[in-house]
């Protein structure tokens, strides 16, 4: 397809929020973290920019060259695992005082994410939904598979819904232990794909 991609700077952080904004509103998590329309669009927003905070400082974001897509990716040691629970704690209070699912996806999630293995963290991946389905999401993962190929890395995400599990099976990930079922929500799937040689 020959997409263009460039690692986004903090000139991209605006971009980057409300592309992933957009991208989940109709998303099962975000679904559950933010239940009904009103308050997921006045409020989901403020956890892209969390996130994409976060990944700025810590991690990659690489957009598509037109702007339509971005996919948010940290680099995980070996030796560690999960997330600090204060850290989903602050996180909460920082976006929703009151909204306890956001502090327990955080817990959740980071519990089911594997230990011992250096690998790269897929953690999001978001395209614009007049953009979606047309090959972006896989030249953007693709676009790291291939140097975890040549280094040697392994990669792990969780897929959030049965189409983008549909996507992540098809670039050669599998079952990372058992579906993560969210209390009276949706189930997600951690994946995992040891490097290709």
């Amino acid at each position: 397809m020959g997409v263009a991609i460039r690692t986004a700077g903090e000139d991209d952080r605006e971009l980057v929020v409300r592309l992933l904004d957009e991208a989940f509103q109709d998303d099962p998590v975000s679904g559950w973290v933010f239940p009904g329309d009103e308050y997921r669009r006045t409020t989901h927003h403020r956890l892209m920019a969390a996130f994409t905070a976060i990944v700025l400082e810590e991690g990659r974001i690489d957009v598509t060259g037109d702007g339509s897509a971005c996919a948010l990716w940290l680099s995980v040691p070996a030796e560690e695992h999960g997330g600090e629970d204060e850290g989903f704690a602050r996180l909460r209070e920082a976006i929703d005082p009151g909204n306890e699912r956001i502090e327990l996806i955080g817990r959740l999630t980071a519990r089911a994410h594997p230990a011992g293995r250096a690998h790269e963290y897929l953690w999001m991946i978001g395209v614009t939904p007049e953009r979606q389905g047309q090959g972006l999401g896989t030249e953007l993962v693709q676009h790291v598979l291939d140097r975890c190929d040549r280094e040697g890395l392994p990669a792990y995400l969780e897929a959030s819904n049965a189409r983008s599990r549909a996507l992540y099976e098809r670039l050669g990930f599998g079952p990372a232990g058992r579906p993560l079922d969210l209390p009276d929500g949706p189930r997600m799937w951690p994946m995992w794909r040891d490097p290709r040689g």
